[in-house]
């Protein structure tokens, strides 16, 4: 395994040698950084290149809401340097791990309650620096919303498990914390919760967060403290003590729901689809869109019912089924998914057994 752990220039040279050396000698490399998610991707094939020695905060304008750091730097860090000029990252990512590092969270795109109404994790997603399979260093977009015409490939970079490239840094628009949030629970079952969710989100009010657990429908508001006030009085509802604690139990999956060995499946479908049936447990999350299924149901089973509402499933923790896979790409997408990965990396050494699908 290397760790590298020189100045900033150093290590980012050092990598790009390691790839353009391995690329030289066919050598599949597995990029690792906290592991904290490991439980999704699965260990990689290949020589470990440990990334977490390229750490730090490279420039922040709080003015500006933008922040550039390095991969390896710590997620629990740079939301700290944030929460001092009273900032946060948009899509409040999962951490799933004291260790989770920045660029571990890019790489895998997942994104957190909030989601639906901030935007994902690649919507902050304002620039990056890679080393390709080939060993260049490479540089997309900058540290402004419209930088480039054409593609915005620094985004690819989002949920491509780092497959694509090795990333060095990444530049993020950020958000200011709002001034006032609060959290209103409301006794329902989960048809009439999807109903109410769908009708809310399409009026003008300060939602920041919306999921169904049992019997009981969670709206998190977030605002100025005026427009959280006429919210509440508008929707009525309980308010739920420690409510910060609440929203990150779901994000972090250590709600009471997510503690048992059955299979955790992770269904994408419309915020309006009727709840699906099948066997086993169901959380809503993000309004709707996004089902958490507790479940030892055949996969295909699964899978099935997602796209019967037009939506797809993918298995997010537990023992792979029998007929395997986490998320099974429509061949038009795997088709350009692997036209992709030939022009970032031609000869398919990176992350060698991770999966390019953009998640969000």
């Amino acid at each position: 395994m290397r760790t590298l752990m020189a100045d900033d220039n150093d290590i980012s040279q050092q990598l790009a040698e390691t790839v353009k050396s391995a690329a030289g000698a066919r050598t599949p490399l597995a990029i690792r950084g906290g592991g904290t998610k490991r439980f999704y991707t699965g260990e990689p094939r290949g020589e470990p290149l440990d990334v977490t020695g390229h750490r730090g905060v490279v420039s922040y304008e709080p003015t500006e809401l933008v922040i550039t750091a390095r991969a390896g730097t710590p997620l629990a860090e740079v939301e700290a340097t944030l929460a001092e000029k009273g900032q946060m990252l948009g899509c409040e990512p999962p951490h799933f791990g004291a260790a989770a590092t920045l660029g571990g969270t890019i790489a895998c795109g997942f994104s957190g309650p909030r989601r639906p109404y901030a935007g994902a994790a690649r919507d902050f997603v304002l620039g990056a620096t890679i080393v390709n399979g080939k060993g260049e260093i490479v540089r997309f977009g900058g540290q402004v919303m419209k930088n480039v015409a054409g593609y915005d490939v620094s985004r690819l970079m989002v949920g491509a498990f780092g497959t694509l490239g090795v990333l060095l840094d990444v530049s993020l628009k950020v958000l200011p914390k709002p001034a006032r949030e609060l959290t209103l629970a409301f006794e329902m079952p989960a048809d009439k919760a999807i109903t109410n969710m769908s009708v809310w989100a399409g009026q003008p009010l300060p939602l920041s967060g919306a999921c169904h657990f049992g019997d009981t429908l969670y709206m998190r508001l977030s605002g100025s403290a005026s427009g959280v006030h006429a919210a509440q009085a508008r929707l009525g509802g309980e308010t739920v003590e420690k409510s910060e604690e609440f929203w990150r139990a779901l994000r972090e999956q250590e709600h009471g729901f997510f503690r048992d060995d059955t299979p955790l499946w992770r269904l994408s479908v419309p915020p309006a689809a009727a709840p699906i049936e099948l066997p086993g447990k169901c959380c809503l999350d993000w309004g709707g869109a996004q089902r958490w299924l507790k479940s030892a149901a055949p996969a295909d089973d699964i899978r099935r019912a997602a796209e019967r509402v037009g939506g797809y499933a993918g298995l997010f923790r537990g023992a792979e089924t029998k007929s395997g896979g986490r998320f099974i790409l429509a061949p038009n997408l795997a088709a350009l998914s692997r036209h992709i990965k030939q022009a970032f990396d031609p000869s398919a050494l990176l992350n060698p057994a991770g999966t390019s699908l953009l998640l969000d």
